[in-house]
């Protein structure tokens, strides 16, 4: 659905570069499980999680194994504010899939205020709702409903974000995926709009092309153009290309990104380089028997001559 979050002013995020988690731990349901159905030749998922897997974010799996979870991250940084996240998650125990349980719900907080809460929850077998706010410096910002519907070979979703009776203002987000066939999935987004003295809309329209070990997606709209291409090259193995035209801004921004597992060593680690001549890495640690996750992480701009490196521990 759409994030209506996205819009609000960013909660400073625990590490100062690109690819670090901002909510250590938070876990989102997989697009096309939980319906009790097999979705995954037919209904196309979630239209969130179109460029889920270039993106990398959420770590999915895992909610029906584990009850509650509660996360501690402590970050030092040179270049920002150093700040400490605790961040919870608790997972009821209506079990849809052996990979999930609902309700779900994930918040997490740092050391100024700053709050990101969902509530997640499977009603029936195809309708989902979700409740998602945010505070910054214990001032309350923004919060959004959604309501999703799943079908065997469709998903339609609405969401509100922001509604105020008073001022007459609220953001209004439509979507609509359908499977064609296994593989192809098209669909659309609308976005409607409206506050004192001005009002919009926007469409956006989507493909999706998907097999076994690869995934090709494309937004087009008035907004600019989103591409994505992930490959799956090994069990260890993972490369994505992303293209980003924002037509507003008249920006472009192509970034390559990579992923390598080395589960023998308990270590993922990942990569990227944008056409901005951004170079970012981060290398995960885990660190049995205790309950830690060492993260270490570094990027350069070469064209601004900046560079920039910290580290954070995960506890939980």
């Amino acid at each position: 659905m759409g994030n209506v979050l996205a819009a609000a002013p960013p909660v400073p995020p625990p590490f100062p570069m690109t690819g670090m988690p901002v909510v250590p731990g938070a876990v989102t349901p997989t697009p096309g499980a939980g319906t009790g159905k097999d979705t995954a030749g037919h209904n196309p998922g979630s239209f969130d999680e179109l460029h889920r897997k270039c993106k990398g974010e959420g770590r999915p799996g895992g909610l029906g194994r584990t009850m509650s979870r509660n996360y501690h991250t402590v970050n030092l940084s040179t270049i920002g504010i150093s700040n400490y996240h605790f961040g919870a998650t608790y997972v009821g125990m209506k079990q849809i899939s052996p990979t999930e349980c609902f309700p779900v719900c994930i918040s997490d907080i740092d050391n100024s205020g700053s709050m990101n809460g969902q509530v997640i929850h499977q009603l029936t077998d195809g309708v989902r709702v979700k409740a998602a706010f945010q505070t910054q410096k214990s001032r309350f910002v923004t919060w959004q409903v959604d309501t999703e519907y799943r079908a065997p070979s469709y998903t339609a979703a609405i969401a509100l974000g922001n509604p105020d009776v008073l001022l007459g203002s609220a953001v209004l987000v439509s979507h609509y995926l359908q499977a064609l066939s296994p593989s192809l999935s098209l669909g659309g987004e609308l976005v409607y709009h409206r506050r004192p003295g001005e009002e919009g809309a926007m469409s956006t329209i989507v493909a999706r092309y998907a097999v076994n070990n690869w995934v090709a997606t494309m937004n087009i709209g008035a907004s600019g153009v989103h591409a994505s291409y992930h490959h799956k090259a090994s069990e260890q193995i993972q490369v994505g290309v992303e293209l980003e035209a924002n037509a507003r801004l008249q920006e472009t921004l192509c970034t390559l990104g990579y992923q390598v597992d080395l589960p023998r060593t308990n270590m993922v680690f990942r990569g990227s380089v944008d056409s901005n001549w951004t170079v970012s890495s981060v290398l995960e640690k885990k660190l049995p028997p205790l309950p830690l996750t060492l993260a270490l992480a570094a990027t350069i701009n070469h064209r601004k001559h900046k560079f920039q490196c910290g580290f954070g521990l995960t506890i939980g």
